[in-house]
C-alpha cells in the first residue's frame, strides 16, 4: 500500500510512530509556477482574444498569451488577476468584478527552454475594452480576431484552442455570455455574442423566447434609458440575472 498524500514514497528518513516522514526539500526538482491568460472579448462583431508581443527571451518578437510567473505571497488566482490588470490597463478593483475561471494546468517537462515551468492558465470575458497596453516584458499588446493569425510561443496554441472550445461549450449551460455584455444591454446584443462565439446565426424570436423563458437568465430595467437599435423600434434593456446555470440549456445547432 502507497504511504502518504502523495501515493507513492516519501524521500527522506521514517519519523516516530504515527508522524510522516521527514521530507528533504533537496530531493526535488526545483520548478516555477506560472499563470497564463486567455482574455477574451467581442469586438466588431468578431470573438477577439488578448495577445502580447514578447520583449524578451525565450520568444523574443513573437506573440503569445499574456501572463507571468507566480510571485512567492501570491495563489494562482491572485496572481492571474494582478496581469489582467497589468495587460489591460483596467483597475484592481474592476478586475476583481470579472469573469475569470482556471481552464487546467499545463505541465509537459518541455514546454518551457528556460526551465521546468507549470501553467495555471484562466480564461477571462469581458465586454468591449479600449486598445490593451504592453506590460511587464510585453513589448506591444493587441486584441486580435480569432483564429489567431500568427503562431503562438510556448504552448499557447494550444492553451488557446482549450480555452475557445471551454468558452463555446459553457455557453449552453450558464449564463456566461452575460460577461461579454456591458452591465446594461439588448437582447439583440446578448445574441450577436451567441452567433459571434459559436459561428452561427440564430432565429430572433426563437432566441428571445428561450431567454425570457429562462428564470434568472436576464432582468429588465424599468423605465428609459432605451437604446434604438438601427432603424427599429426603441430595444428594451436588460441586465444579468441571478442565475448561473441555465435550466434548461439554451443549445446550439446541430453541426456546430
Amino acid at each position: 500500500m502507497a504511504n502518504g498524500s502523495g501515493g507513492g514514497r516519501h524521500p527522506g528518513t521514517a519519523g516516530p510512530a504515527g508522524r510522516p516522514p521527514a521530507y528533504d526539500p533537496r530531493a526535488f526538482h526545483p520548478f516555477a509556477v506560472t499563470v497564463d491568460l486567455a482574455v477574451f472579448t467581442v469586438r466588431e462583431g468578431l470573438l477577439h482574444v488578448l495577445l502580447v508581443q514578447r520583449g524578451e527571451e525565450p520568444y523574443r518578437g513573437a506573440w503569445a498569451l499574456p501572463g507571468g510567473f507566480v510571485r512567492p505571497e501570491e495563489s494562482a488566482g491572485i496572481a492571474a488577476r494582478r496581469e489582467l490588470a497589468e495587460e489591460t490597463g483596467l483597475s484592481p478593483d474592476t478586475v476583481r468584478g470579472l469573469h475569470l475561471e482556471q481552464l487546467r494546468t499545463y505541465s509537459e517537462p518541455d514546454r518551457d527552454p528556460r526551465m521546468r515551468v507549470v501553467s495555471v492558465a484562466y480564461a477571462a470575458l469581458l465586454p468591449d475594452l479600449p486598445e490593451p497596453r504592453g506590460g511587464g516584458d510585453a513589448a506591444e499588446a493587441r486584441w486580435a480576431p480569432l483564429p489567431a493569425a500568427a503562431p503562438l510561443a510556448f504552448d499557447h496554441e494550444r492553451i488557446l484552442a482549450d480555452a475557445t472550445d471551454r468558452i463555446g461549450a459553457k455557453l449552453e449551460y450558464t449564463c456566461l455570455a452575460t460577461s461579454f455584455c456591458p452591465p446594461e444591454f439588448t437582447l439583440g446584443e446578448l445574441q450577436r455574442v451567441y452567433e459571434t462565439v459559436w459561428g452561427v446565426d440564430l432565429d430572433r424570436p426563437n432566441f428571445r423566447r428561450k431567454v425570457l423563458a429562462t428564470p434568472g437568465f436576464v432582468e429588465a430595467v424599468e423605465g428609459p434609458p432605451r437604446r434604438t437599435g438601427g432603424r427599429g423600434k426603441p430595444a428594451a434593456l436588460y441586465r444579468a440575472g441571478t442565475a448561473s446555470a441555465l435550466h434548461p440549456p439554451l443549445l446550439r445547432p446541430e453541426g456546430r
